[in-house]
């Protein structure tokens, strides 16, 4: 693990994406297949490869309690440390600094170790065995194995990269060895298949996600009729949660867009499972009442609840709606064109019962068609329209020009920084996530956080900016002087308890600086709420 542990910090001191696959890529080569095998799925920031169903189930109390207990450290350093990294493996590597490294893990050792945390039952029993594991090494073992628990290494080492990584340490192409683990969900299997150059017998496994091909972006009618010059398929774009369907035998199993498995939903089960055979799905669950959808807030109430609500299915009543397919009895769909697939979608929900749509399709060709297909998917009540090629194969993963998004327009606000946070890997040390409010008469009211759209150099003069306007300091976080402006673009607004405002910016992005405008004519609650009533939701 010294090693594992080395090569993550090789890694994370680097900016350099070849750099960061060449030092991977000889690390995996160096090691017994084994060995490269389980270091490949810590890699990609997990303790367990993506198709188990295994986890440690360990929050960060119980590994706050178990540096604790190794450091000695009294509750105010500690929180002071933490404050001062922003990570529990960074400040844990500093608080066991002076403790004697142990005997030390080797990886087989690690994963047998992280196992017996996953089949503990109690938490004084996953205690016991997570101490041991933390003075088993070194405190930057320590610090990555809390990363691996945590599931952020934050060493800028995308999953992408762990496979372009397995492809380079055993001379294979990159595409085919992606592929392999998307159908697998499983680095591990895809590093063996690579070493005995066995890529192509991969296959797809029901009832485990594979990853959802994405949308690039078009801003207007006319771009669409730019990239589709011959036409192409139309469908709404939902504002829901995006969701793959697997049924094998009687078993249905719903995955969101990040592979995680969706139980809030279980009316949907029994309606999947009537259609006929085994397949993989691609669609949308939308909140739909009285033949219209329902804003993307609605359907957030019924995300991350641990108990079923028997009341919220009747409160907020769900559909899935089908509009892709990658798998029917024994055939995989994802080379086949997509206006194949859509017939094969069609004849398999033809007399899909309720709970479950066909999404609709039409076809666009030139540039008025595209804009009135738009105008219309936005009448519905729809955030836009989906423009995608017949022809297009389903490509996992990736995002290209084959599906290009025509999405709702809004307007960006001016806004006003009134707290900053330190940031992660490259811009660790840098004030660079920015919570910022609008005006309420003569008071700022937060509606939001953004972290990107400015440059590293505007980054690094804000920090010194904000630490000389520091109010408040957190340690980690600092209450500033409202007196930076932003302007700042947005998918949607939501009702929100999370900021003061009462509402909540859904994926804000900074779109520059307004060193022109000072914080009183930044824009106010009453835009805020005059905009989010335009979207039609209120």
């Amino acid at each position: 693990m010294r090693r594992f542990a080395e090569t993550a910090e090789a890694v994370a001191g680097t900016s350099s994406k070849n750099e960061k696959i060449r030092i991977l890529a000889a690390y995996l080569q160096s090691l017994p297949l084994e060995d490269a095998a389980t270091a490949a799925v810590f890699f990609t920031g997990r303790p367990f490869p993506r198709s188990e169903e295994a986890v440690a189930a360990v929050g960060g109390s119980l590994l706050w309690q178990a540096v604790a207990a190794l450091s000695g450290a009294p509750p105010d350093r500690m929180a002071e440390t933490y404050r001062q990294h922003g990570d529990l493996g960074e400040a844990a590597a500093e608080l066991l600094a002076r403790r004697r490294p142990g005997p030390g893990l080797s990886l087989a050792q690690t994963a047998a170790g992280l196992r017996r945390l996953a089949r503990e039952r109690t938490q004084s029993g996953k205690l016991g065995v997570l101490t041991d594991l933390l003075a088993a090494d070194s405190p930057v073992v320590a610090k990555y194995l809390i990363k691996i628990l945590t599931g952020e290494l934050r060493i800028g080492l995308k999953e992408s990269l762990v496979e372009e990584a397995v492809a380079a340490a055993f001379g294979r192409a990159p595409d085919d060895v992606r592929r392999a683990h998307m159908l697998t969900g499983d680095i591990a299997e895809t590093l063996r298949l690579a070493a005995a150059g066995a890529l192509s017998s991969a296959r797809l496994r029901l009832l485990r996600p594979v990853g959802f091909m994405l949308a690039g972006a078009a801003e207007t009618a006319a771009d669409l009729a730019a990239a589709f010059p011959g036409g192409a398929f139309i469908e709404d774009k939902y504002d829901g949660i995006r969701a793959q369907a697997h049924k094998h035998g009687d078993t249905v199993k719903l995955f969101s867009r990040t592979l995680d498995e969706l139980v809030e939903f279980p009316e949907l089960f029994d309606p999947l499972a009537s259609l006929p055979g085994e397949w993989v799905l691609d669609g949308e669950i939308v909140a739909w009442r009285n033949d219209r959808p329902l804003p993307f807030t609605e359907l957030q109430q019924r995300l991350g609840r641990k108990e079923a609500d028997l009341f919220l299915p009747l409160e907020i009543p769900v559909r899935f709606i089908a509009f892709d397919i990658l798998y029917r009895d024994s055939e995989l769909l994802l080379d086949s064109p997509l206006e194949r697939r859509r017939r094969i979608l069609e004849a398999l929900l033809a007399e899909a019962p309720a709970g479950v749509d066909l999404a609709p399709l039409a076809h666009a060709r030139g540039r008025e068609a595209f804009q009135r297909e738009f105008e219309a998917a936005l009448a519905r009540g729809n955030e836009g329209i989906m423009a995608k090629s017949p022809r297009s194969p389903y490509i996992p993963g990736r995002r290209g020009r084959y599906w290009l998004k025509l999405k709702r327009p809004m307007a960006t606000l001016d806004v006003v920084v009134t707290a900053v946070e330190y940031g992660h890997g490259k811009r660790r040390g840098l004030l660079s996530d920015y919570t910022f409010a609008v005006r309420d008469g003569d008071r700022f009211r937060n509606i939001g956080k953004a972290y990107s759209g400015l440059t590293d150099e505007e980054i690094r003069r804000l920090t010194g900016h904000f630490l000389e306007h520091t109010l408040e300091d957190e340690g980690f976080r600092k209450i500033v002087e409202p007196s930076v402006v932003l302007e700042v673009a947005f998918n949607a607004i939501q009702r929100s308890t999370r900021h003061d405002s009462g509402y909540a910016l859904r994926f804000p992005r900074i779109v520059r600086l307004r060193p022109d405008k000072a914080p009183a004519e930044v824009d106010t609650l009453e835009r805020v709420e005059r905009l989010y009533r335009s979207q039609g939701w209120s």
